[in-house]
């Protein structure tokens, strides 16, 4: 490739795409060059209304057509925000024509979808990625190494991610839908807290998990029901374990705590950094006290912040995505960590629905 910017396009009019349309234009080494949705007038809609807030230099193209999208010879790779139940066939279409792939979480309905994709992307040599936008974040690169020198080894991991959707989103709301978003809050969110938990672990298979699905709905008689809320355990050798809570029906919580033999990790906002010009993290090492009848717990409580806007600006983990991306497109070298990372969050949380459907039985893996 002799271009110095990664033309991308993206399949799709999903509201996500509204914040990486910014991000693309913020990466610094990418640009967008076309957009497609089934609807015209919903992709023109769309970029109008996304030139009119983070202005590109070249207005980008509105598109119909997901297949011509693809078949365009300007564009070199392609992100797909498209619903999980219909990603697989556009994910190999993509692939086939020899455009990298960049998907939204979850990767698919099922690991065997996601060894097909990743399999049809290593035989056409694209580079294929997840979404979570965290892992290409300043904090995650500095938490790395405040893990392995301060927290010490790890003995539990705990996360959250939650929001409460409102009383029509069961009825009206794709990610109700057993047939498009068959994995419910446990692909939606509980994606995120299984990926924290195994970069903490460093990508370390664990060796059971279980699973409880608490509610559940059914958008139709015609479609399987999804979860609205789930909690996961998971165990790892030397006697590390983890646990997280995803749902639909409770106030906004994007927690994790990593819990080690020196000190405690905290995040308040792991996945969207809250609004402002920084990110943050917090270390605990609190100590009890006892002098005769007097007894202090000694907070500890140590504040890092970092030089990171939190998103919508160059340097926020959702450039760094696209920037990270678009750096392995145009070197022509991908990098095989990314698909092996989907694979296995894919595994685990196949892993945990099973075991929630089987009484909450712990499933090897």
């Amino acid at each position: 490739m002799t271009t110095q910017t990664c033309r991308w396009g993206i399949l799709g009019a999903a509201f996500i795409a509204r914040k990486n349309w910014q991000a693309i234009r913020d990466a610094g080494n990418a640009t967008l060059v076309a957009l497609a949705s089934r609807d015209l007038a919903k992709a023109q809609a769309f970029v109008a209304d996304c030139q009119s807030s983070a202005p590109k230099p070249l207005r980008p193209e509105a598109m119909d057509d997901y297949a011509a999208l693809i078949a365009r010879p300007d564009i070199d790779a392609v992100y797909i925000p498209l619903p999980t139940g219909l990603r697989k066939e556009w994910v190999l279409r993509a692939a086939a024509a020899g455009k990298h792939v960049l998907v939204e979480k979850p990767v698919g309905t099922q690991a065997a979808d996601v060894e097909e994709m990743i399999a049809a992307c290593n035989k056409h040599g694209v580079q294929f990625m997840d979404g979570v936008m965290f892992m290409h974040g300043q904090r995650l690169q500095r938490l790395r190494r405040v893990m392995d020198e301060e927290v010490g080894s790890i003995r539990h991991i705990a996360s959250q991610f939650s929001f409460r959707a409102d009383d029509s989103f069961a009825h009206t709301n794709i990610r109700a839908h057993g047939m498009l978003e068959p994995l419910g809050c446990l692909g939606d969110l509980g994606w995120y807290c299984l990926r924290f938990t195994l970069w903490a672990m460093k990508d370390a298979t664990p060796l059971h998990v279980t699973g409880q699905i608490h509610e559940e709905v059914r958008a139709a008689d015609d479609v399987p029901p999804v979860p609205l809320a789930f909690s996961g355990t998971l165990t790892f050798a030397g006697g590390v374990s983890a646990s997280f809570h995803c749902c639909f029906t409770a106030a906004n919580a994007q927690w994790a705590v990593v819990s080690g033999e020196k000190a405690l990790l905290q995040l308040s906002d792991f996945v969207l950094p809250f609004s402002g010009a920084h990110t943050q993290f917090s270390l605990t090492r609190s100590q009890f006290v006892l002098d005769h009848c007097r007894a202090d717990m000694l907070g500890g409580h140590h504040i890092e912040t970092l030089n990171e806007p939190s998103n919508n600006a160059p340097g926020s983990q959702e450039a760094g995505l696209f920037r990270t991306f678009s750096s392995l497109v145009l070197s022509g070298k991908n990098d095989p960590y990314w698909p092996r990372i989907s694979l296995l969050t894919q595994q685990v949380l196949d892993a945990c629905l099973t075991s929630a459907r089987q009484d909450s039985s712990p499933i090897l893996l």
